[in-house]
């Protein structure tokens, strides 16, 4: 049985919110597994789902940048071992290049990607540019992800948050682009930002992460001595409506809009009305969300070994 430590308990309580005990226990149980725990701690009801909050291992920023006719846009994250290095303007002035090259770029996957001929220098490929500014700036850095959006039948809206921390696009097709409407595509990009949704619309979800919830709340309900005993309807009503209330959480569009009066307003609500006011037909398609440093607070985490394994080294 794997030894379970003070880190990896810190670490679980950062992940759930679980108390300090119930997260030990866990560990115990499940010989350390953290993902395994996690689903512990939620079985009992000890957890909300996993939000993965614990150790950054890698700093950096994430930027956008939109095509002058606004129908694609790109956001990109570049990472650094510092946060010192990540608020330097050189840094942040090769990010901005790396967006630019992300932009027009038609690369299948980041291989092909850092295999391109630089945007700024064709003598160079990005990938050997990153090790010029790797040696300019004194630091180990990745350029960690992009993705790149486009829209015909519309615009692509992009916005920004706490200077680089968390980037977010928005696809939004509609008959009609005015002042209102790109307003409302940043609102909703802010909203994305700010409550995290997993997902666009309920379409998204897959019926395996469905059953996967739903056995989640089973397991709870049957944990529970007064629950477990009421009858087989009321406790699959019960699932339902929790299901219900948790894809409103997650799935941006069916999320209570926060800029909303009456505090019951929907995203989707608001985008009908806007839609309704410039006599427009509007639909939000999809959202990217980065945030610096996602996915990279696993506890094995070694960024030093990541860069290396990415300049081949």
């Amino acid at each position: 049985m794997a030894a379970v430590t003070a880190a990896m308990v810190k670490e679980l309580r950062e992940m759930t919110g679980a108390g300090m005990m119930d997260c030990k226990k866990a560990l115990a149980a499940t010989d350390g597994d953290m993902d395994k725990a996690v689903e512990f701690l939620r079985e009992k009801g000890l957890a909300g789902a996993a939000k993965k909050a614990g150790r950054i291992a890698a700093e950096g920023i994430v930027d956008t940048l939109v095509s002058e006719d606004g129908k694609a846009a790109v956001v990109v994250e570049v990472n650094s071992e510092t946060d010192f290095v990540a608020k330097n303007e050189k840094f942040q002035t090769y990010v901005k290049e790396v967006a630019k090259q992300a932009l027009a770029s038609n690369a299948a996957d980041m291989d092909a990607f850092m295999a391109e001929k630089w945007i700024g220098d064709p003598s160079l490929t990005v990938a050997e540019e990153l090790s010029s500014q790797i040696a300019i700036i004194g630091e180990n850095m990745k350029i960690r992800r992009y993705e790149k959006v486009e829209e015909a039948n519309g615009f692509v809206a992009s916005y920004i948050h706490a200077g680089g921390k968390i980037g977010v696009l928005v696809d939004v097709e509609t008959d009609v682009v005015n002042d209102d409407i790109k307003e409302m595509a940043k609102n909703v990009a802010m909203q994305a930002a700010a409550l995290k949704p997993m997902f666009t619309n309920r379409g998204e979800v897959s019926a395996e992460y469905i059953d996967h919830e739903k056995a989640i709340l089973m397991a709870q309900i049957q944990n529970d001595p007064k629950e477990s005993q009421k009858p087989e309807k009321v406790i699959h009503g019960m699932i339902e409506g929790r299901i219900n209330k948790e894809l409103k959480e997650i799935c941006l569009l069916d999320q209570v809009y926060v800029k909303a009066e009456d505090g019951k307003q929907s995203v989707q609500n608001y985008v009908d009305s806007v839609a309704k006011a410039n006599g427009a037909k509007i639909t939000v398609k999809k959202f990217v969300r980065f945030e610096t440093g996602e996915g990279l607070e696993k506890k094995n985490e070694n960024f030093a070994e990541e860069v290396a394994k990415q300049m081949g080294q």
